[in-house]
Formats: C-alpha cells, sequence, structure tokens
C-alpha cells in the first residue's frame, strides 16, 4: 500500500491515507510472443486530499474523468479491461495465455 500512496503523490499529486483504499482486482496478462507475465493490481481510493496534476508528463497526456461506460477511446488496454472487469464484480481475470 505505501507504493500506491507515494506514486499517487508522485505522479498525480495526491495524498492518500491508507485507510481510504481498497483492493479491487488483479488482472495476470501475457502481453504476446516474448512479452514477460504481467501482474497488474487495481485498488479503488474512496478519499484523497489535492487536485489530480500531471507531475510526468512524458508518461502521461492528462488526469480527467470518464464515466467507465464511455471510456475514451486512448486509454491503455490493459486500464480498459481491468475497469470491466471491476465493474463486473471479478475480482481476477487473466488473459492471453491461451
Amino acid at each position: 500500500m505505501s507504493c500506491l500512496v507515494r506514486e499517487a503523490g508522485e505522479e498525480a499529486g495526491l495524498g492518500i491515507d491508507p485507510r481510504d483504499v481498497e483492493f479491487v482486482h488483479a488482472l495476470h496478462q501475457l502481453p504476446g510472443p516474448g512479452r514477460r507475465p504481467r501482474l497488474q493490481l487495481v485498488f479503488r481510493a474512496r478519499a484523497w486530499t489535492g487536485v489530480p496534476e500531471v507531475r510526468e508528463p512524458d508518461k502521461c497526456l492528462g488526469w480527467r474523468w470518464f464515466d467507465p461506460a464511455a471510456l475514451p477511446e486512448r486509454v491503455v488496454p490493459y486500464t480498459r479491461e481491468a475497469i470491466a472487469h471491476v465493474r463486473a464484480g471479478r475480482p481476477y481475470a487473466e488473459g492471453g495465455w491461451e
């Protein structure tokens, strides 16, 4: 949890209390031939302080709120997939292992 709290501050300028965070999903993927497996852990923060700001412009275009049912075209594929699983109430999913 300390990593999530630290990264939220470093990457978005947000203060998060670990007591306001809950685990919501694990996405275990094999992203393609010759690629290493990835495990994406997804958490939900119920509260935070600060206003999101782009602190790593080489890695992030911007912070905006979107309806999870109407995400913009340019969303990282594993993020889109994880959001779909969270909305469906699934705490775990895997892909690319076929």
